[in-house]
């Protein structure tokens, strides 16, 4: 299994294998640190976007998406 990670700061995508899961990692393109669900949660947070694409989001800085 393979998770697909944006980074909340510049955007920048990448596939991780699942051992990435419940881990905090830094993106290679800006080196912002940011948490990657665990699988557990992945359903969570898959439902929440999916909800979000109709709504407006508000990130943990403040900025707006939809």
């Amino acid at each position: 299994m393979q998770i697909l990670a944006r980074c909340p700061a510049c955007g920048c995508s990448w596939r991780l294998d699942a051992v990435a899961a419940d881990r905090r990692i830094r993106c290679r393109k800006c080196n912002r640190l940011f948490k990657i669900p665990s699988l557990e949660d992945i359903p969570k947070a898959t439902e929440a976007i999916r909800q979000a694409k109709t709504q407006i989001y508000v990130d943990e800085r403040g900025k707006t998406y939809g």
